[in-house]
C-alpha cells in the first residue's frame, strides 16, 4: 500500500479539501505556498497514461474548481499546476499539484543544461506518433 492509497482509504490522516468516488484532494504536507493541494485518484496509478479517461477528465474538472477557490481565497499573482511521471514521481502514485503563485515566492523552473532539438522534424515525429494512439 502507498501513502496516497492510505489517504484515499482514510487509513492515514490528511487535510482533505475535496473527495468523491474517483478522487481525493488534500493539502500537500510540504507546501510550496499556503493552499498547495494534491489531487490523487483513489485507485493506484503511477502515470497519467494508465488512468482511465473518465478519471483524468474528472481530475481536470476538479482542478479547475480548486484553481477558482485558490484565486478567491488567496488572490495570488497566478498559480501552477504540475505533475511528474515515471521515476520523477517521488510517491509512486499519480498526483497533480496545484498551488497559488506570487511574483516573489522564489519558486523557479530549472532549465536543462543540455541542448534539446527544437525543429519541425521533432514536431512531425511527435505528431505522427500521436496519430497512431
Amino acid at each position: 500500500m502507498c501513502i496516497f492509497c492510505d489517504i484515499a482509504k482514510h487509513t492515514l490522516d490528511a487535510n482533505i479539501v475535496y473527495e468523491d468516488d474517483l478522487i481525493t484532494a488534500f493539502l500537500d504536507s510540504n507546501p510550496i505556498n499556503e493552499g498547495h493541494i494534491l489531487i490523487v485518484p483513489k485507485e493506484h496509478y503511477l502515470d497519467i497514461d494508465e488512468i482511465p479517461e473518465e478519471i483524468t477528465s474528472h481530475i481536470t474538472f476538479i482542478a479547475k474548481k480548486i484553481v477558482t477557490a485558490l484565486k478567491n481565497i488567496y488572490r495570488p499573482d497566478g498559480y501552477s499546476i504540475m505533475q511528474n511521471g515515471g521515476i520523477f514521481n517521488d510517491i509512486g502514485h499519480f498526483h497533480l499539484h496545484i498551488f497559488p503563485r506570487y511574483s516573489d515566492d522564489g519558486f523557479d523552473w530549472t532549465v536543462n543544461k543540455k541542448e534539446a532539438e527544437y525543429s519541425k522534424k521533432v514536431a512531425e515525429k511527435i505528431a505522427v506518433t500521436l496519430q497512431t494512439l
